[in-house]
């Protein structure tokens, strides 16, 4: 099966967020499933990444992830990991032609970031935690350090978790009240004491504080179609053992 990726003209690099179609896993993982944290077999993972590594025209070592661990922690990488463990870190920039930055989620933001003219690129993984804790203004104060102009970043957010399927409770709001009182703009009424968050909102306002040029959504909720994304929160939902995990990528 083919493999369906999706793009923005808003980034001028090569780059894509993959979808669950064309990948040798089956099961609840059937499709590509990219993470290698999950229960799928270690040869269909093995076979899904490197299908993405030849889409995005690199070879396999240098398509980089790391150890996500939904925190604001970035790395610069100037070169492929190699073989050792993976650094514990939500986040990677590089200056690096030909290395290509990948970022596994499954309901979560995958942002992807550009400064072209300074031949500056950045993935972020930010779920609700890592955005609240600052992921994506570390991910570009480091592109910053590496060369970027706020005034020339543009981000894409992929496919992620949308308001309508995102229901907390409200212990979660209050932590985000207490953060900043008007996060809750971010938040509508649910059923019963339920609310319902609005991730992607709350990403791109960030983005967008953070003064850079361009900050999107590319508009698909991972919850709602079961047939292209993989979701954590609807494998909960259907009592699923385990869930794929999507990858994001970007390169220059």
């Amino acid at each position: 099966m083919t493999l369906d990726i999706l793009t923005s003209p808003a980034l001028s690099v090569t780059h894509g967020f993959f979808t669950r179609k064309g990948g040798a896993s089956s099961g609840v993982f059937e499709g590509l499933n990219c993470g290698p944290g999950s229960s799928d077999q270690s040869e269909a993972v093995e076979m899904n990444r490197a299908r993405v590594a030849a889409a995005m025209e690199v070879a396999l070592p240098q398509l980089a992830t790391v150890h996500q661990v939904h925190s604001p922690d970035v790395v610069r990488l100037d070169g492929p990991m190699g073989d050792g463990a993976k650094p514990k870190a939500d986040a990677m920039v590089t200056t690096v032609p030909g290395l290509a930055l990948g970022i596994l989620t499954a309901d979560c933001q995958p942002v992807l970031f550009a400064d072209a003219e300074a031949g500056v690129i950045a993935a972020a993984h930010a779920g609700w935690r890592g955005a609240l804790d600052g992921v994506l203004e570390a991910t570009i104060d480091e592109m910053v350090v590496a060369g970027a102009t706020r005034d020339r970043i543009a981000a894409v957010i992929g496919p992620s978790i949308s308001q309508t399927a995102y229901e907390v409770g409200p212990e979660f709001l209050e932590r985000f009240l207490e953060d900043d009182p008007e996060n809750g703009r971010f938040f509508i009424n649910g059923f019963g004491n339920k609310y319902q968050f609005d991730l992607i909102s709350y990403g791109l306002t960030r983005l967008r504080a953070a003064g850079i040029a361009h900050a999107e959504w590319t508009g698909h909720c991972t919850y709602s179609d079961p047939g292209r994304f993989f979701s954590y929160r609807r494998s909960v939902h259907q009592s699923e053992a385990d869930y794929g995990r999507l990858i994001a990528t970007i390169r220059l």
